[in-house]
This record gives C-alpha cells, sequence and structure tokens, in this order.
C-alpha cells in the first residue's frame, strides 16, 4: 500500500508522543492497561501535570527528532483538575496545528482528546483510531527527509 506521496506503508509503524494529564489522560490510559485492553505499542505516553502545561515547543522538537504524530490527552472539558489547563491547551493544538500546516508537516498530524479517569476503553479506541489516521498519512516529512540526507551522505 502506498500514501499520497508514493511511500510504502506496509512496514511502517508510526511512533507517537501522547502528552497525558496525571489526573485523567494518564488515569485512563493506566485503567486499559489494567483491563487488559490493547492498544498500539508504538504510542509514547508523556506524563505531564496537566494538559495545561503542554508546550508547542516540546511538540516541535518531537517531530524534529522523527515523531509522526502527537495528541494530548486531557480531563474532559469544565472537569480541569486545574480549572482550565486543558483549555489552553486546545487554544494551543489549534495553534499547533496551524504551525504545522504552514511549514509543510501538516497539522492533522496532531490532536487532542478529552477523557475521564474512568475511560479505559476509550483511551485504548482513540490509540488505535490515532494510530491508524498517523499510518494513513505517512512518515513524518521531516523523518523522511533526514533519511533521505543520511542515505545520500552514506
Amino acid at each position: 500500500m502506498r500514501c499520497a506521496k508514493g511511500v510504502i506503508l506496509d512496514r511502517f509503524e508510526p511512533e507517537i508522543i501522547a502528552f497525558c494529564c496525571e489526573y485523567c489522560g494518564y488515569a485512563a490510559a493506566d485503567l486499559a492497561g489494567s483491563m487488559r485492553l490493547s492498544y498500539p505499542a508504538n504510542l509514547k505516553i508523556v506524563k505531564i501535570p496537566c494538559t495545561g502545561r503542554f508546550d508547542i515547543i516540546h511538540a516541535l522538537k518531537a517531530f524534529e527528532a522523527g515523531a509522526d504524530g502527537i495528541f494530548v490527552f486531557g480531563c474532559l472539558e469544565g472537569n480541569c483538575h486545574f480549572e482550565v489547563g486543558n483549555l489552553r491547551a486546545k487554544k494551543r493544538v489549534e495553534h499547533l496545528r496551524r504551525i504545522l500546516d504552514e511549514c509543510g508537516i501538516g497539522g492533522e498530524r496532531v490532536g487532542m482528546y478529552n477523557m475521564s479517569s474512568a475511560m479505559g476503553r476509550q483511551f485504548a479506541e482513540a490509540a488505535r483510531e490515532v494510530t491508524e489516521k498517523i499510518r494513513g498519512l505517512g512518515p513524518n516529512p521531516v523523518k523522511a527527509a533526514k533519511s533521505r540526507e543520511r542515505r545520500a551522505e552514506g
């Protein structure tokens, strides 16, 4: 199978970073594990105190380092443990999407999910959904360009 840019996707396993708030997103991931629900192992979880601490610079550095997608998992809207942290994160994710569209990486590689700590099943489903979405988009263009540069040098 090939994506729009002709990259062979059969062997492509995306690297996805999930920034999860400690109280809800991370707890939902933990619950999914406790319930023995399977979700793709390529989703790397980074626990943060609140999604309000999510910073665009961390996401840009992750893309530069080769991440294929970044998703933020936070508290349900209106139920943030720090009152408005998830609303701030939502604005940052929207801003990051615009930046990625402008620089050619693609804003669809970033998203945000809101869930409670009791939503382990929904976390596992979201993780599968995210992985399929990124798999369909193909590798991060930055990673692909770096690999072409290395082959040209070597």
